[in-house]
């Protein structure tokens, strides 16, 4: 397992921007915990949102955020514009946590933040191409990726939760 890209770089080094334009900046999570999720509004798994806004919630004053990244890749299930999503996540599943731009996750024109993202195994050692929206990828207090799950998996299950309790320390 790796916890940085073949050039040694952590995730959080990457530059991307905010859903709503500017920069993510997500070097203001340094020292925080952050579970990285494509995300997608018109996927059978959109339903994860409030899961993910809960465990963000729950452990936000413990230095943890959720970020989400919209992505088309998969099925055409995040066609909207960046007002269209935003409007979306907060009108339906009240979320708060921050947003980047929408990206590809996958292929020739993957986002330099999923290129240091795949290399790390999830529980049942698969690396590689992001295989749905809601793959999620855990990166500790220290900047590394500490869990990659499936996008089957909730985000209030227990390996999730224990993951970001460890993570948090």
């Amino acid at each position: 397992m790796t916890t940085a890209d073949s050039n040694g770089a952590a995730p959080l080094d990457v530059e991307i921007g905010a859903l709503q334009g500017g920069s993510a900046d997500l070097s203001q999570y340094a020292g925080q915990a952050v579970l990285i999720v494509n995300v997608a509004s018109k996927c059978g798994l959109t339903p994860q949102y409030a899961g993910l806004e809960r465990l963000h919630e729950r452990y936000a004053d413990q230095g943890f955020t959720v970020l989400g990244v919209p992505c088309n890749q998969f099925m055409g299930q995040e066609p909207g514009s960046a007002e269209e999503i935003a409007e979306f996540c907060s009108a339906t599943y009240g979320v708060t946590f921050p947003m980047t731009e929408k990206v590809e996750v996958n292929g020739d024109d993957r986002h330099p933040l999923y290129q240091r993202l795949t290399g790390f195994a999830d529980a049942e050692g698969h690396t590689g191409d992001i295989r749905w929206n809601f793959e999620k990828f855990l990166i500790g207090r220290d900047g590394k990726i500490a869990a990659r799950f499936s996008p089957q998996t909730e985000p209030e299950a227990a390996q999730v939760v224990s993951a970001v309790e460890s993570a948090l320390g």
